[in-house]
């Protein structure tokens, strides 16, 4: 039984806080504020919203041009064509904070990870470098750049092989390599964590989030195709995790997963690209799943952000819906 073909869960209910097309959300926590960074749209290369309660949230705008969206990286480095910029990640760093990317390298083509920096989270975040800071171009490229910094300091950078990429038709794999102290380099070799074995991910795994709550290792993944088909009820992309013995695994897939998937009601369809932060003390996931029309059709607005709880139970992850607060 594939995830699209589960039963459906009205219990369970999840709805958007972020009714715009926001893919591949991820959420820094700054000065009392919730920033959340997602995919290009309608020429900004890094489009941004804010929220300070987090069950509603508000785009940010270009304050120079307010009928236009803020983008937080205005300027591609000289290695990137524009068009493709993706799943950013931000790693906050004495110096300021480290925007990770993906985009196509203009050169072969691929999907590629860049780095950029800015003294201010909303940006503008810039990059000098010459070209990407990892392209695994023998594996078809590199996606899906996801910073980790460990209770002892050391950081860390999880990322995927783009081998689903037709030219290529590889497995897929999520690797974690060990960071500079500044962000901006990698060091060591790359380590395979976790790969598309499993019939749920069928082609593909992708968007890692490595955590690490009382000394325990869980890493969250997205797998399947991320689309929503016109022959299909729902999406059968979802959200799975694995538990590691340390950042460099190694991991050992959850045997319940998917962990979140699709359910026909309340037209939840193709949940994934998660993050998890922290704020006030609690845990909590956002993700994106493609919007839908009250009969559980797609809507063709694209993909909107959830947010709900995250709590644990002997050691392994529960979502809940947002309490108020």
């Amino acid at each position: 039984m594939t995830s699209g073909d589960k039963p459906p869960q009205a219990s369970v209910s999840y709805p958007p806080v972020l009714r715009a097309d926001f893919p591949d959300p991820f959420i820094l926590v700054h000065e009392g504020q919730y920033l959340a960074y997602a995919t290009n749209t309608g020429g900004v290369n890094v489009q941004m919203a804010s929220s300070t309660e987090l069950a509603s949230w508000r785009l940010l705008k270009d304050e120079r041009d307010p009928s236009r969206l803020h983008d937080a990286m205005p300027v591609l480095p000289s290695w990137v064509k524009p068009g493709f910029t993706w799943a950013p990640e931000v790693l906050r760093t004495p110096d300021g904070f480290v925007l990770y990317f993906t985009a196509r390298h203009a050169a072969s083509g691929l999907q590629c990870v860049g780095a950029a920096t800015s003294r201010e989270p909303r940006g503008p975040f810039t990059s000098e470098a010459p070209g990407p800071l990892v392209c695994q171009d023998a594996l078809g490229g590199t996606i899906d750049a996801s910073p980790f910094r460990a209770s002892d300091g050391q950081l860390y950078l999880y990322f995927k092989n783009d081998g689903n990429n037709p030219a290529f038709n590889k497995p897929t794999e999520i690797f974690a390599q060990r960071l500079s102290p500044d962000g901006l380099s990698l060091v060591g070799e790359p380590v395979s964590l976790v790969r598309n074995d499993k019939p749920w991910e069928a082609h593909v795994v992708e968007a890692p989030t490595m955590i690490e709550r009382g000394g325990s290792y869980v890493l969250f993944f997205s797998a399947n195709h991320y689309g929503w088909e016109s022959t299909q009820r729902v999406s059968n992309y979802g959200i799975g995790y694995a538990t590691c013995e340390g950042p460099l695994g190694p991991c050992t897939d959850a045997p319940d997963n998917p962990f979140l998937a699709s359910t026909f009601q309340p037209c939840l369809s193709g949940p994934g690209h998660q993050t998890v932060f922290q704020a006030e003390g609690r845990d909590f996931f956002a993700f994106h799943s493609w919007s839908a029309t009250s009969t559980c059709s797609p809507a063709k607005l694209g993909r909107f952000m959830s947010v709900v709880q995250l709590t644990w139970q002997d050691g392994a992850p529960q979502l809940s819906p947002l309490e108020p607060r």
